[in-house]
């Protein structure tokens, strides 16, 4: 018996779609209608104007995007750029603004901004990889070429 997640795919897009209502109409925040925040993606609500997340951007389970710091006074812009991904269980701190086509990985400690078409990982995350060529979601263009090319030649199954 094939039991698949499919069937409960218009369940999941209308939480999401609610979850975007929420963020947007009722926080303040900036989310691009075409980005995939998590359901158990954190957004920081104590300044949520302060959030920005740019289009085909996707921010994985558990990641935190904080926009305020109040052991500092801080309430700062927190910008999350286009076809970015944000690793499960990451942190992206207040202000800092992560550019366009980015990966960080899952777990980094974001402190400062991350220059564009850049891979960063780590606590504090540093650069990992810098010219990456990426499409939406933060996936690299070949990703799924090299997948074709694997299942070709029988290393995994369909």
């Amino acid at each position: 018996m094939n039991r698949s997640l499919h069937r409960f795919e218009a369940i999941r897009k209308a939480l999401m779609l609610a979850r975007w209502l929420l963020h947007t109409r009722f926080w303040g925040m900036h989310v691009d209608r075409t980005a995939i925040v998590s359901l158990k993606a954190h957004l920081d609500k104590t300044h949520p104007t302060g959030v920005h997340v740019g289009p085909h951007s996707y921010v994985a389970f558990g990641a935190v995007v904080l926009a305020h710091d109040r052991t500092r006074g801080l309430y700062l812009d927190t910008v999350i750029g286009r076809n970015c991904f944000i690793g499960a269980r990451s942190m992206i701190l207040p202000g800092v603004r992560v550019g366009d086509n980015c990966i960080v990985g899952a777990g980094s400690v974001v402190t400062k901004d991350v220059p564009p078409r850049t891979v960063v990982a780590g606590n504090p995350a540093s650069v990992l990889h810098e010219g990456i060529d990426v499409i939406e979601y933060g996936r690299f263009r070949h990703a799924d070429m090299a997948t074709i090319a694997l299942k070709a030649s029988g290393k995994i199954i369909p």
